[in-house]
């Protein structure tokens, strides 16, 4: 059974996240860690609110008794600056990871994107790849593993809430993408983050094919 941290929760996919894991019997307990309350009640999700993650110590307290970390929060990459954006999207996991301490139990999965590269020339794309690469580093380390998700396009669910207009404008793109292995739903994006954390993946970064097929494979492992 997985007891799982998910940070990013009242954002897009880590909304999604949280939403198969509260409806999965393969997931016991849930930790929101977020900088603003979910106001959401229910038996296996906790919340703890923590306005700067950079105020966790190294193997904080509050983060610990867990096997799975399902790391979300992120920023736009738009009116940024490098500083800014690399804080955001490389200091604070990186200091959010080394929080959780050592646990040979654990496994990690970091939301990165479509395009990610560590020598790109684009600056989101090289910070994102950049942490890909420190993260990548504990698996058998720190954590027992560590995988990076790179969606594409995701079509949201009708459970979702505060579905910003962008994301719905997206949405209508999603079957043009989808014969490509451009996009998922983003129940299946949920469903892989509950998937890698039961029974791992051959890959250590995934894509939007490797999600569908992450995602097929909790539903047999569900249906038995």
């Amino acid at each position: 059974m997985l007891k799982v941290i998910i940070t990013g929760t009242n954002g897009f996919v880590g909304q999604g996240a949280l939403l198969e894991c509260l409806k999965s019997p393969k997931v016991e307990k849930i930790l929101s860690v977020t900088r603003k309350s979910l106001y959401r009640q229910h038996d296996k999700l906790k919340e703890f609110i923590i306005p700067n993650f950079k105020d966790f110590k190294e193997k904080d307290e509050h983060l610990q008794g867990y096997n799975c970390c399902i790391y979300c929060a992120t920023k736009r990459n738009v009116n940024v600056t490098e500083e800014e954006y690399r804080e955001f999207t490389h200091d604070i996991p990186i200091h959010f990871a080394k929080a959780l301490g050592e646990n040979k139990d654990m496994t990690f999965i970091y939301v990165s994107g479509a395009g990610t590269n560590s020598n790109s020339k684009y600056m989101w794309s090289r910070v994102k790849g950049e942490t890909e690469n420190e993260l990548l580093k504990m698996k058998g380390n720190e954590f027992k593993d560590v995988y990076c998700i790179r969606p594409a396009l995701m079509k949201h669910s009708s459970e979702q809430q505060n579905v910003s207009g962008m994301q719905k404008f997206y949405s209508i793109f999603y079957w043009i993408n989808r014969p490509f292995g451009a996009a998922n739903l983003i129940e299946e994006v949920g469903k892989t983050f509950i998937q890698l954390g039961l029974n791992g993946y051959e890959k250590e970064i995934l894509d939007p094919n490797d999600i569908k097929i992450c995602s097929e494979k909790y539903d047999k492992l569900i249906a038995k």
